[in-house]
């Protein structure tokens, strides 16, 4: 049997990104599936498939998004600051990071960087924005800091963007979703769905 891919495509300021993260790992893990991370740009999909940045989304649907939050750190017992200090920050330093670590490194080095950085955001309080806090974080990783300044390639930029039209031609329109064998699942309350697919 051939071993499964999942097509991982997430923006590294989500926090339900950060939900699934961990349990995401552990699935492909227990069904030697094979993870490939692809960061995206939100700020280009959403205009394409109707979705609204948060500051410009409506106060009910801001203020129910908190109480979600907090309903799904107390389910998951994750630690997680509903309005952390960083946020909204920007995802796109933290998103070139994590592919200048894939194509160094490796995927599975990539997608640890990547859980680095969703809890650096939510349960940390780190500014995933600013260049000494990703290369610390990429040094508490075994990485090299100077991933960071291999991020700045126009070649990295080029990998972004590709990942980003990836996205859009998968009918991708949020963070995070999965991808398995051209079916897509949304969101982290949908990994279920995709541990079925995996185990059928």
């Amino acid at each position: 049997m051939s071993q499964k891919t999942i097509d991982y495509y997430l923006a590294p300021q989500s926090p339900w990104t950060y939900f699934g993260h961990a349990r995401l790992v552990a699935m492909a893990k227990k069904y030697g599936a094979k993870i490939n991370i692809k960061p995206m740009d939100l700020g280009k999909i959403f205009p394409l498939s109707g979705g609204l940045p948060l500051p410009k989304r409506a106060p009910q649907r801001q203020a129910y998004r908190l109480v979600e939050l907090a309903r799904f750190r107390d389910h998951l017992k994750m630690p997680l600051h509903v309005q952390p200090q960083y946020f909204p920050v920007a995802g796109d330093s933290a998103a070139r990071v994590i592919i200048a670590v894939r194509e160094a490194d490796g995927q599975e080095a990539a997608v640890s960087f990547a859980g680095k950085v969703l809890a650096g955001v939510w349960a940390d309080e780190r500014n995933i924005a600013d260049m000494e806090t990703l290369k610390l974080m990429l040094v508490e990783c075994g990485l090299p800091s100077a991933r960071f300044d291999e991020s700045l390639l126009s070649s990295i930029q080029g990998l972004y963007d590709a990942d980003t039209q990836t996205a859009i031609d998968a009918q991708v329109f949020g963070s995070p979703s999965y991808v398995l064998d051209g079916e897509l699942f949304w969101g982290q309350d949908r990994l279920a769905f995709l541990e079925w697919k995996l185990a059928a």
